[in-house]
């Protein structure tokens, strides 16, 4: 399905895996792209889906304009292995009230996946790159918000949501965080 599986966990019946390997090479219903709120998919992760996925996902994007911190919106995946990329603005570190846009911008994406049927997702340590959300902080954020939404969505369609990171420090703090969650 992609990187190399580390570590899965079942709750509420779903898979909840970390993985450490490229996002782009994730073979679910949907990758995350951590996004900037015009969608100019320039750097990071987003250069990468576009640079791996084609333009055709900048040319949605440009349809779709402007999303605001806090939400999420779909494109095609292109040339991706994926089926869709659920773009999501999660917050720059330092603009305020930086812990509710996260989990906000990370219950968008899995709502807009649940709303789509989608089966699996992955997500990658959103806001914690060039937007500067301390990598600990966020990752323990995203990872409790995914376990606070499978708690409350019980009959999403959602059936394995990946966590997905490049970099050895990440994978380790999405282990972490996964494995210090009571189950």
């Amino acid at each position: 399905m992609g990187g190399r599986l580390l570590l899965s966990r079942t709750f509420c019946g779903r898979k909840i895996t970390v993985v450490h390997g490229d996002i782009t090479d994730e073979r679910v219903d949907a990758v995350v792209n951590p996004a900037n709120s015009s969608l100019a998919h320039g750097g990071g992760i987003a250069g990468a889906i576009v640079r791996k996925g084609g333009y055709i996902i900048q040319e949605e994007s440009n349809k779709i304009g402007y999303l605001p911190v806090g939400k999420a919106a779909a494109t095609t995946a292109g040339a991706l292995p994926s089926r869709f990329v659920i773009h999501v603005v999660g917050p720059v570190w330092g603009e305020g009230d930086e812990e509710r846009k996260l989990r906000s911008a990370v219950a968008s994406a899995l709502n807009l996946a649940s709303d789509m049927g989608l089966a699996s997702i992955s997500i990658p340590a959103i806001s914690t790159g060039i937007f500067g959300y301390p990598k600990s902080r966020g990752v323990d954020v995203i990872v409790d918000e995914v376990f606070r939404w499978l708690s409350a969505n019980k009959d999403s369609s959602l059936k394995e949501i990946r966590f997905v990171a490049l970099d050895e420090e990440t994978v380790k703090l999405f282990e972490k965080a996964v494995t210090d969650r009571k189950i």
